[in-house]
């Protein structure tokens, strides 16, 4: 009991290692670094799924599995040895599944077009929407982003 207890608290932390995707976010790194912008305008805007799966999911599904297979694979060693495989086999497809699941993002894919005509693409968070057509700046670094053009007045 103990076994499946540890496995559902697991499986409901997955939910917490989605990456974030937002413009507003920064790593600690990011912090002091010098990124070169660019003027550019938005031409297409779609909505797109991000799959943000780190491999957690089925490692601690695995593991889980196992010790949950080799504990229902019976008294003699054998047994437990063969319960402990198919324990870990299902375990990671369900630990992968769950987390595939609790990771996923939905986001924007923008195309812009530059000051000198050179088209990018970048998938960025929901939490900040630009429409076709409107000014932005181009922030290169990791991750890169859009932000609004405050110097153009709407």
């Amino acid at each position: 009991m103990k076994i499946l207890m540890l496995l559902g608290a697991a499986i409901l932390s997955l939910a917490g290692c989605a990456s974030s995707i937002s413009p507003q976010t920064y790593s600690v790194g990011s912090v002091g670094q010098v990124n070169r912008t660019i003027s550019a305008t938005v031409i297409s805007v779609r909505e797109v799924n991000v799959a943000g799966t780190t491999g957690v999911g089925g490692t601690a599904g695995t593991a889980a599995g196992a010790v949950l297979g080799s504990a229902a694979g019976g008294s003699d060693s054998r047994s437990n040895i063969v319960g402990a495989i198919g324990g870990a086999v299902i375990g990671g497809f369900a630990g992968a599944a769950i987390e595939a699941n609790a990771t996923k993002q939905k986001a924007f894919e923008y195309v812009v077009e530059t000051e000198n005509g050179n088209l990018m693409t970048i998938v960025q968070g929901k939490d900040t929407v630009f429409a076709e057509g409107q000014k932005v700046l181009v922030l290169y670094g990791s991750p890169s982003r859009l932000i609004a053009d405050s110097r153009i007045k709407r």
